[in-house]
């Protein structure tokens, strides 16, 4: 990394710097989003019942906004149709989205914000963590194809196949009892 990166919860004043970070990472860095409906799913996360503020998090460098990701309460639904119980009873969190400033890809900043985060949701009380991305790089973090714990993806995009539907468990055995289905109908723009 260039510089020293401080983890720290968003505030409101971040809101507009975390508009032209999200923007600058989608466009640049996938071939799926030009971050639109990303910062969509953002503002439909933090009016939900499922936002969880205080695991909503920026990444600094040298007082400029690098990163930001958030956690929200993610119920299972029993069934890939749909329907889910509410989101206080949730016992999983999803992580989404994760952007990285363009102009730092590639320099750990990523890899330190999930590490914190991870250990975040951990103290929080939840017992897995559900994420859709590339297993190529969730995978260095422990993240885990979410099939082999009994948790199956029913739609999304950039999911090409199931192994970009992951989880981990915030300690080993968490989700022994946890299974269904992945299911984002409580989202428009998911």
């Amino acid at each position: 990394m260039a510089g020293q990166v401080t983890i720290r919860p968003e505030t409101h004043r971040d809101y507009k710097e975390i508009i032209s970070l999200v923007l600058r990472s989608f466009q640049e860095g996938t071939d799926y989003s030009d971050g639109t409906d990303i910062l969509a799913l953002i503002e439909e996360i933090r009016d939900s019942a499922y936002h969880i503020p205080e695991l909503s998090f920026v990444a600094e460098e040298n007082g400029k906004i690098v990163g930001h990701f958030m956690f929200s309460r993610f119920p299972l639904s029993p069934t890939a149709e749909g329907g889910h119980g509410p989101a206080r009873d949730a016992e999983t969190v999803l992580l989404a989205p994760v952007s990285v400033h363009a102009e730092h890809f590639r320099q750990g900043i990523g890899k330190t914000m999930l590490s914190l985060g991870i250990e975040r949701a951990r103290e929080s009380g939840y017992k897995g963590i559900i994420l859709e991305g590339d297993y190529h790089y969730y995978n260095r973090l422990g993240f885990k194809t979410s099939a082999g714990y009994g948790i199956y993806p029913t739609s999304g995009y950039p999911m090409k196949e199931p192994r970009c539907m992951m989880c981990q468990e915030t300690y080993p055995g968490a989700l022994q009892d946890i299974h269904g289905f992945v299911v984002y109908d409580m989202y428009f723009n998911a």
